[in-house]
């Protein structure tokens, strides 16, 4: 089962351990769910979602069409990897200290020089990590043009750049996979390592129930698909605020 190193308190928060297709059972969560949907996981034929899992929160997603790409730009979302939480660290090199093993430092605490990402959760390959040439990127999990087109036009820039620099939804994943996954969402791509689908997908409901953005039915049912397979998966929690000050280096 694949995990995450731990977040330090001062540093991203207390973002939840993600699990693999094995799936951790709810015990005694007491998470639920909210909003109404169009039909739960059984009523499709898969088991229900329990409450705390990420197939019941599916259902609390709100379902709308795409809207147009028109005006995205990264700028939209801040300076890219801004310190959000006051740890004087980027929240790049936050992350790779989160994800890598191994990891040495070019400045004693913050800018990460080498580490070893020992299980690449996209294709569950080993890659070493090594500062200014590597095959490492940090990916949004939720894309950040995914994000505009599903409700984040509408918000302030502080939330915006809190959603673009949250744990929550970053990760440490192999370049290539990275980037053919694009601004896929979950109706369009999938991670190649198929023991990590239910965690990945588990992390994108998470991040679009924190946020409020909403899911084209497509993706809906594709999340249902990939979670009926696992219906005891947590979903995700944590992270940080939502919403950063603007102006943050």
């Amino acid at each position: 089962m694949k995990t995450l190193k731990a977040v330090s308190a001062a540093g991203l928060g207390a973002v939840l351990l993600l699990g693999s297709a094995g799936c951790d059972s709810l015990g005694s969560s007491t998470g639920t769910s909210s909003g109404s949907g169009s039909g739960t996981g059984a009523g499709r034929g898969g088991p229900a979602g329990k409450p705390g899992s990420a197939l019941a929160a599916v259902d609390g997603l709100t379902v709308k069409g795409r809207a147009p790409k028109t005006g995205y730009e990264r700028a939209e979302f801040g300076r890219a990897w801004a310190d959000t939480d006051d740890n004087r660290c980027g929240t790049r090199d936050d992350i790779l200290k989160r994800d890598l093993q191994d990891v040495k430092f070019t400045d004693g605490r913050c800018k990460v020089a080498s580490g070893v990402l020992a299980d690449d959760p996209y294709t569950g390959g080993r890659i070493e990590y090594r500062r200014g040439a590597s095959k490492v990127d940090i990916d949004h999990l939720v894309a950040l043009s995914d994000a505009w087109q599903k409700g984040a036009q509408q918000w302030k820039p502080g939330k915006r750049l809190a959603f673009a620099n949250d744990p929550l939804n970053l990760l440490a994943a192999q370049s290539s996979a990275n980037r053919r996954k694009g601004d896929g969402d979950t109706a369009t791509w999938l991670p190649p390592n198929k023991g990590y689908r239910c965690a990945y997908v588990a992390s994108q409901v998470a991040v679009k129930k924190k946020y409020g953005l909403w899911v084209t039915a497509a993706e809906r049912d594709a999340m249902r698909k990939v979670l009926n397979g696992c219906p005891q998966q947590r979903l995700p929690a944590g992270g940080n605020p939502t919403e950063a000050q603007v102006g943050k280096r």
